[in-house]
């Protein structure tokens, strides 16, 4: 058996909708809506309590730090929902970014660096697809090996230096605002990205076999999901959402360097457990995640701002992902309680 669930299922039980509460309830009453009432709470105190905080420069630069990580939280949850897990996002973006400043640096085109460097995202997802689907091993066995596998040739391609050499057109265009809204213009991609991860996810059924193989590979199965297909699509995705992030991280920043976006999984993973997806897979919904992502966001923007260390901040972002983890076991546990206490008390 592979995946992050083989050792948990038996321990951590699965939750189904509770149907008998009316729907109002079934939709306000979530974890998503907890995440996004959260996020609006951070954001209006930190636009009261933190100077600067809350101008439209601030939300410039607070939207293109997340985009990468929006980016990649978008096909990881695909892959978390299925019951897996994908440790080796940061690394393909790394090695994306080496790749393109290498290719341009030899006189390729841009737009045909940029072709090769998703080609080879995809590659880099097949062979954890591969690996996973097709060899049995466990995902998060397979891409810690493979974490340290693209990170290496990444660094090996350039070692301690840097490109910076880039197209001005492309670095002004990820970086260029909507007016004085202080809205990026890459945002319009991002948002096109949610849209079409977010149909795929809740109304087709692609997403439908995902959510089916995180409740029970075996029950999917059965029910005609093509088990090692769906997983190495979203296997695939993933590495090609990441190469993308890389191609905008080098854009953005400027630099092609090996060690770009060290330790960004950590951010991604954290935000889609935070946005309420599962880590034993089969429950989460896309706008949770994406709410996850922004309250990861504007607290690490506020924190910069109110000049709290870079360790500090880090230190926020595990905390956030254990309560991530937690906090359902919690709830579960406490409904468990009180059901018991009233059967007792009838």
């Amino acid at each position: 058996m592979t995946g992050i669930d083989t050792a948990a299922t038996t321990a951590a039980p699965r939750t189904y909708p509770d149907y008998s509460r009316p729907l109002w309830q079934r939709w306000t009453l979530t974890r998503e809506t907890a995440v996004i009432g959260a996020l609006i709470v951070v954001a209006v105190v930190a636009s009261v309590v933190v100077p600067n905080f809350g101008t439209t420069v601030t939300l410039g630069f607070l939207l293109l730090d997340v985009t990468p990580i929006l980016m990649i939280a978008l096909p990881m949850t695909f892959v978390i929902v299925s019951g897996e897990i994908d440790l080796s996002v940061a690394s393909t973006l790394g090695l994306s970014s080496v790749l393109l400043g290498v290719l341009t640096k030899a006189g390729w085109p841009i737009e045909a660096a940029m072709v090769a460097c998703l080609v080879v995202g995809l590659l880099a997802g097949a062979v954890n697809g591969f690996l996973v689907t097709v060899v049995g091993l466990p995902s998060l066995a397979v891409t810690i090996g493979t974490l340290a596998l693209f990170r290496g040739v990444a660094v090996g391609l350039l070692g301690t230096t840097a490109i910076t050499d880039f197209p001005f057109f492309w670095q002004n265009l990820v970086q260029m605002r909507f007016g004085t809204s202080g809205i990026p213009v890459v945002m319009v991609l991002v948002v096109v990205l949610i849209i079409v991860f977010a149909v795929v996810l809740h109304a087709t059924p692609y997403g439908r076999g995902l959510f089916a193989l995180g409740l029970s590979k075996e029950t999917a199965a059965f029910s005609g999901v093509n088990v090692a297909r769906t997983k190495f699509i979203a296997f695939m995705l993933t590495g090609l959402i990441s190469a993308l992030a890389g191609i905008y991280w080098t854009l953005r920043y400027g630099s092609a360097r090996g060690d770009n976006a060290t330790g960004l999984e950590l951010s991604v993973i954290a935000a889609v457990l935070l946005g309420g997806v599962s880590i034993f897979g089969g429950k989460g919904a896309l706008h949770g995640v994406v709410a996850g992502v922004l309250l990861i966001g504007v607290l690490q923007s506020a924190l910069r701002l109110a000049n709290v260390s870079s360790d500090a901040i880090n230190i926020i972002t595990g905390v956030l992902l254990i309560v991530s983890v937690l906090s359902p076991r919690v709830l579960a546990w406490f409904k468990a309680s009180r059901a018991t206490r009233r059967r007792t008390l009838t």
